[in-house]
């Protein structure tokens, strides 16, 4: 087994055993099936950047307008790596259901449910440095689709649920994540600055997008003017970059290549920075030295 997993959903009533993609599976989902929309009435849906860039675009939103109206927050470790979770009514029915039609953005739909009843396992096998994924059996007690008479693999339900483009865009971000919960203390709880730099690159696209082109970040960077081109259009291309990126803030990997010197020039800023705090304190204290004496006088 592996010592270390990522399971997205991050918490779910998965059956605890992995196993690969030409697992077959007894299970459909369809109109026909009593329980059909069930699931989507009990929603607890986590949701990850590929999740969050298709369904704003479906809803013709910016990124802070279907944050807000469509997120809760939440933590994903002890550290406070925020994560995102569908917002749901107080009965906990998707606001994206459409009464008996069903999801009202079905085509856009997160990876939590297109994946359904299957639970996606990113897995660091012992003595392995390559993330493997894994799959996991979800059986919760309302669902009927484990009764329908159809058996499929879990590679092909993937490819007739939509889930290849989606992990594809999502996999390093898994990767982040397991790699931040693999090395634990070794890389040390990020700074809250970080944590903001990772809610902007893996949700807030619009706002990500106006650091990358501002003259700060290009006089920071060496990156091409092809490359402002691309992210400036696409979103997928933006996203692609910021889990690179991200690879920088949180582990200090030099993943993006900075100007030269720019390194040595910031270690020189924060040191001038320093000497001129410490200055301060040490004419603060003397000053309350010198005023203690005068009282004494």
């Amino acid at each position: 087994m592996s010592d270390e997993k990522l399971d997205i959903p991050f918490t779910s009533p998965a059956v605890p055993n992995a196993f690969g993609s030409g697992t077959t599976i007894r299970f459909n989902c369809h109109k026909g099936v009593s329980c059909f929309n069930a699931c989507c009435k009990r929603a607890d849906v986590t949701l990850a950047p590929y999740d969050v860039l298709r369904l704003k675009k479906r809803l013709g939103m910016t990124s802070e307008e279907f944050l807000d109206k469509h997120t809760v927050p939440f933590q994903m470790d002890q550290d406070g790596v925020p994560g995102l979770k569908m917002k749901t009514t107080d009965e906990g029915v998707c606001l994206l259901l459409d009464g008996e039609n069903g999801c009202s953005v079905y085509a856009d739909r997160p990876t939590v449910c297109r994946y359904y009843p299957v639970a996606l396992l990113n897995v660091r096998e012992k003595d392995s440095s390559d993330p493997a994924e894994k799959y996991s059996l979800i059986k919760e007690e309302h669902c009927k689709g484990h009764e329908e008479a159809r058996e499929i693999s879990v590679a092909d339900y993937r490819q007739e649920q939509g889930c290849v483009e989606y992990d594809d865009m999502n996999r390093e971000w898994y990767r982040l994540i397991l790699k931040k919960k693999s090395a634990g203390p070794a890389v040390g709880k990020p700074s809250e600055m970080s944590l903001q730099v990772f809610f902007m690159a893996s949700y807030n696209l619009d706002t990500f997008r106006r650091f990358v082109l501002s003259d700060s970040f290009r006089n920071t960077y060496k990156l091409s003017d092809v490359f402002y081109s691309g992210v400036e259009k696409s979103d997928e291309a933006l996203l692609d970059f910021g889990f690179r990126f991200l690879r920088q803030v949180l582990f200090a990997e030099r993943s993006v290549e900075e100007v030269t010197g720019i390194w040595e020039k910031r270690l020189a800023e924060r040191k001038e920075v320093w000497d001129l705090r410490t200055k301060m304190e040490v004419e603060r204290r003397q000053k309350e030295i010198d005023d203690r004496y005068k009282g004494d006088d």
